[in-house]
This record gives C-alpha cells, structure tokens and sequence, in this order.
C-alpha cells in the first residue's frame, strides 16, 4: 500500500465547511430522496424562468467560442452601464464596469484586492464573512436590531465609525438592499444619510443591489445616486433575470477607484481568464432589456409581493416577529416572543431552533447564526420561492397587471409554499 498523503490546508480555509444555503439544499434533497415531505425553504434561487428573449439570444450565440476580454464583453459593459443609468439615476461609463462569473466571484476578488478592512453590517448573507475569513481580511461586524428594521443607520454607522483609533483607514462597507437575509430596503432618505457619513469619513462602499429589480412596487433606489464618488456598485442576472446557474456578475466602479477595478481584473486574467462567451452576449440582451422582460418583472414582484405578505400574515398571527417584506423573496423570522415556550421543548438557540423545525414539521430554514448573528439569537430566514415560478407567471399573466391578484391566487398557484407556512405556525403552537 502506498503511504497516506497528507495535504496541508491554509488555517483561514480549514474548518470552513460548505456554504449554509448549499448545504441545507443539499440536505433537503437527500431527505426528498428518502421519501419524506420536506418544504425546503432554505436555498434562495430565483423561482421564474429565464426570460425568452435572453435564452433566445444565448442559443443564438451558442457557437462564441473565443476568449472574451478580463473585464467583460464591450457591448456588455456598454449595456451595463446604461442599465444602471436608466434604473437607478447613476452616471457609469462602460470602462469602468468589470464581468466576472456571478457577483460572489467578484466580491471574493474585490476582499482579495483591497488591503482595507471589510465592515458587515449583521443580519447579512452568508458568502460575505467567510470569504474575508479565507482570505485572513480583518472584517467587523455592526449588529442591527429588529427596532431598526435590521438596517445599517447612519447614526448607528456614525457611531461606529467615530469610536474608532483611526477613523480614516481604508475600510469598504458593504450594503445589501433589498437585503437578504431580511427582504427589506433602504429608502431615498435612508441612503442619502448613509452616504454624508461615508463621505465624511472617505468610506467605500459594496452596494450588493442584486434583488434591487425586485423591490416589489419597482422602486428601487441606489445609495451610488448620493455617493457616485464612492459606491461599487454590484448586480447581475442570478435574481431578477432567473439565471442563476448562468454564472454572471457585474461591479461598476467610480472612476477614483479605477486601481480596484484594475487590480481585479488583473487577478481575473489570471484564475478564470474571463467569463463564458456565449452566456456574456446572451447578458446583453438581459441588461438592454425589452418591453417582455419589464413586463415579466412586474409580474414577478407581484406575485413575490403577495405571496410574501401572505406568509407573513400567518407567522404573525402565530407569535413571530418579521417585517413585511419589501424586496426579493426572504422573511427574516424572530422567534424571540416565544422564547419561553420554546425553552420549555429546550430550544435555547437559531441552530437548534431548525434542526428541530426540520425534524419535527419537515420544514428547512436557516439559523440566523448562518447570517452572523448570535447563536442564543432566535432567527431564521425563509426563503419562500419553492413553487413554479414558470406556472405562476403564466397564471398572473392571465390577469392584467392594474388588477389586484384574485383572493385565492396565492393558495392555489403557491400551494406547497403556503402548506409549509403554516406548518411553521403549528409547529410553533405545540405545547
């Protein structure tokens, strides 16, 4: 027998593990595969399909073979920058955007190239955190609350920043809106605040604005409007256009921080040289847009939108504190006005509080020790697109989109997502 190989692991990478979101999918599989009834409200994929027009292009390009430019595909950056000029108001030239294979990749090089220290505001997604932790990067957290609607202040970033040594070194802050874990947004008010104290204290800021085409009533601000000098803007096509798995990110950069832009894209030319080619001219049509694919996310954030508000009738009702959602498709849940019935059934903490909702009601959601908040915490996140996406937007595309959506919609087009709710409320009122 040959001797056993021993392979020497960087400290930052051992002990990691798989990502949260990816694991619990996985588990929900494996559990699906043995026969039981699992509502897997844990992974967080958009449920519509591709747009038409999008996989029509990309077929149409299929045979795009040549390596593409690091920083992205010309017409790509072009239609980029005048996607976010037409949607969120902000002046961005096609040479200062960068393409990368989905905005995870990009934040990873982003932590990779910046020598500063990266500030989280908690509850925040997942990747974040456990990226700087592999990279060795000096990351803080800023615990918000549910009073402030579990946001990032300007007071509260004020105070954080004015309670520290060196109030000037380089720091980027990152800001996720319409948020996940949360589902909730900043408004027009609430950024302009943020971006006086970023500006005073020269801090760059992560706009992580990838749910921003789901803010559910379409109105979507962002915070680079009030701070263009600044703000890294960050989107792609994995949320709001369905394409997940197509792998494709976008950053735009102010021109001060061309060194950032460059520095990624150098160390981009050097791991995946450069994004698919036929996915990148399939992305065009995607940020050109058309009147479908407007009407497609008009339905979409209907459908989200009822959908979210119905689930969050019946978890109130049953003893929980959630916001109401306003973007993307996630409820943040505090069980916290149950602490002591659930301490009786000996749920003491968010890790203990899903395993036994898995075992007990076959419902998957995650902890939200999984989004940096404190263990003894009890939060989880729901994330509640497990239905068809494809059969929902053809039932709401029977109704026009000035029309309320019938009372019973949801119930019928949502069944299983709703079922699993209230599996949730039951499970809650056991004795």
């Amino acid at each position: 027998m040959s001797p056993r190989k021993h392979v020497s692991l960087n400290i930052n990478v051992r002990g990691n593990g798989q990502s949260a979101t990816l694991a619990i999918n996985e588990r929900c599989k494996c559990l699906q595969g043995e026969g039981k009834k699992i509502y897997n409200f844990g992974l967080g994929q958009s449920p519509f399909p591709v747009p038409t027009s999008v996989v029509d292009t990309l077929k149409l390009h299929a045979h795009e073979k040549d390596y593409l430019p690091a920083k992205g595909l010309p017409a790509l950056k072009e239609a980029v920058a005048n996607f976010h000029k037409a949607k969120d108001n902000v002046d961005i030239s096609p040479d200062f955007v960068l393409v990368g294979p989905g905005s995870k990749e990009l934040m990873f090089l982003l932590q990779i190239a910046f020598y500063g220290e990266i500030v989280v505001p908690t509850p925040c997604w997942v990747s974040y955190v456990p990226q700087a932790r592999i990279l060795g990067k000096n990351v803080r957290l800023i615990h918000t609350t549910f009073e402030e609607k579990w946001k990032m202040t300007a007071r509260h970033l004020a105070e954080f920043l004015e309670s520290e040594h060196d109030i000037f070194r380089p720091r980027i802050l990152v800001l996720n809106y319409p948020g996940n874990p949360d589902g909730l947004t900043y408004s027009p008010d609430e950024l302009k605040e943020i971006a006086e104290v970023a500006r005073k204290y020269e801090l760059i800021l992560l706009s992580d604005e990838i749910y921003g085409q789901l803010n559910h009533k379409g109105e979507h601000a962002s915070v680079a409007r009030f701070y263009p000098e600044g703000t890294i803007l960050s989107s792609g096509l994995s949320k709001w256009c369905g394409a997940g798995g197509w792998r494709l990110g976008t950053f735009t950069f102010p021109r001060d921080l061309d060194w950032l832009l460059d520095a990624m894209a150098s160390i981009a030319s050097e791991t995946y040289t450069s994004v698919s080619a036929p996915i990148q001219y399939a992305a065009v049509q995607a940020f050109r847009g058309d009147m479908a694919l407007e009407r497609y996310l008009w339905h979409a954030r209907r459908i989200l939108s009822e959908l979210g508000q119905k689930c969050h009738k019946i978890l109130t009702r049953a003893g929980l504190r959630i916001h109401p959602p306003e973007g993307g498709f996630y409820l943040f849940l505090d069980f916290t006005p149950l602490t002591d019935r659930l301490a009786i059934r000996g749920i003491n903490d968010s890790l203990t509080l899903c395993e036994r909702l898995l075992q007990d009601a076959g419902v998957a959601v995650l902890p939200g020790f999984s989004f940096e908040r404190p263990v003894d915490e009890l939060t989880a996140r729901l994330s509640y697109v497990n239905f068809s996406g494809s059969k929902a937007l053809a039932a709401s595309e029977t109704i026009p989109l000035h029309h309320s959506l019938p009372e019973d919609f949801i119930e019928r087009i949502c069944e299983d997502t709703i079922e699993g709710v209230k599996k949730i409320a039951e499970w809650v009122s056991e004795k």
